[in-house]
């Protein structure tokens, strides 16, 4: 027998044999659920996206590139709640587009984290995982023997992939429900690759989704990596976002003579169509890639000046403070005394992503506060 005939006769075995396997894994026979018969949480424009795991209809808002297209369609930010008292939890996908970013792995990129909401209000990391590129399309095991009583959960999608279908696997027989939404309010998070969640090692751990466990106010991410540019075909999804309020990473991506140009007229726009809502946006920040690289350093400051210039000058008369008297700025922090929370000198790692969330937890709920939002 050819080796390439051997390979087709056990690749064959494995995949007959995988059904029986997954049974014996579990021990027990599995039911699936469509996860959007469940409470979805994050989602930016619920109701007005033909696939309900996207988060921007892309046949309805144009002008994006392909990767930006692809990138509105990733399910990152999202989430589902459910109260089950099943003793095993998988998840079966129907995978769309997926991609393989090189500084952020496969779990955080293409699989699901998955916490318990305990009765106290914390939140428990329960399960992460990923199946191989090989097998996208098999059941992903994510918690086995639990003890069978009800618990509610709390699963994060993918941050870097399109999903057609998200099933929630539980055993037969066993109850699962729709949880009520842990998060209170809407606050829609547009920005760079930072808030997307690039280099994370899993999905619950982007700065939107620990400010929302955090906090307890629900966050609506629609973070693009490298293509946050205060594009005025973003801002046309905005405008037609409901939300509490906005927050906005839109500094890190563009450079100055860029951030100069469009930012007075991207924030005009969200003042008219969201009046008297908090417009909070975030300074870019200290990459580490600026240590030893003078270009870079000289790039990275000349960003920080304009927006810093930028908002100087918007509040500069008492026509800007009333026009602008809703438009915040605020300093997020990745470093702490060691100044090592990266994984490339640009992106954080988790630990960099919860100092960011630490760092805007308070003058983010000081702001809403203002607003009733708490």
């Amino acid at each position: 027998m050819s080796v390439s005939a051997l390979h087709s006769r056990l690749c064959l075995i494995l995949m007959l044999a995988f059904p029986a396997a997954a049974f014996a894994q579990t021990g027990r026979e599995l039911e699936y659920s469509e996860a959007t018969d469940f409470t979805i949480v994050g989602k930016l424009m619920p109701g007005r996206t033909s696939n309900p795991y996207h988060r921007v209809d892309t046949t309805l808002y144009k002008g994006f590139t392909p990767m930006e297209n692809f990138q509105v369609r990733m399910t990152s930010g999202m989430a589902c709640a459910f109260v089950t008292d099943s003793r095993n939890i998988s998840i079966l996908t129907e995978y769309g587009q997926v991609s393989h970013p090189t500084n952020t792995n496969g779990i955080s990129a293409r699989g699901y984290d998955l916490y318990l909401h305990r009765k106290d209000g914390s939140w428990l990391w329960a399960a992460s995982g990923v199946c191989s590129d090989a097998s996208l399309d098999k059941p992903l095991a994510l918690l086995s023997s639990m003890d069978g009583t009800e618990h509610e959960f709390l699963l994060y999608f993918p941050l870097y992939s399109e999903e057609y279908s998200i099933k929630i696997g539980t055993d037969k027989g066993s109850s699962i429900r729709p949880a009520e939404n842990p998060f209170r309010h809407r606050v829609a998070v547009w920005g760079s690759s930072y808030t997307h969640g690039s280099s994370t090692s899993r999905a619950g751990m982007t700065y939107p989704a620990q400010l929302a466990r955090r906090t307890g106010i629900q966050m609506l991410s629609l973070g693009c990596s490298g293509n946050c540019l205060l594009q005025p075909y973003f801002a046309d999804v905005l405008v037609d976002v409901d939300a509490d309020a906005f927050i906005f990473d839109t500094f890190s991506n563009p450079r100055a003579p860029m951030i100069e140009e469009r930012l007075v007229p991207f924030i005009d726009r969200m003042v008219a169509a969201h009046p008297g809502k908090p417009l909070i946006f975030q300074q870019t920040i200290y990459r580490e890639t600026r240590n030893l690289d003078g270009k870079t350093a000289s790039s990275e400051q000349a960003k920080m000046d304009m927006a810093e210039r930028l908002f100087r000058e918007l509040k500069s008369t008492a026509e800007g403070r009333r026009k602008y008297r809703d438009v915040y700025l605020i300093h997020p922090v990745i470093a702490d005394g060691r100044r090592e929370s990266t994984v490339d000198g640009t992106h954080p790692d988790n630990h960099g992503y919860t100092l960011w969330a630490e760092s805007i937890e308070k003058p983010v709920q000081k702001i809403l506060r203002k607003y009733g939002i708490r």
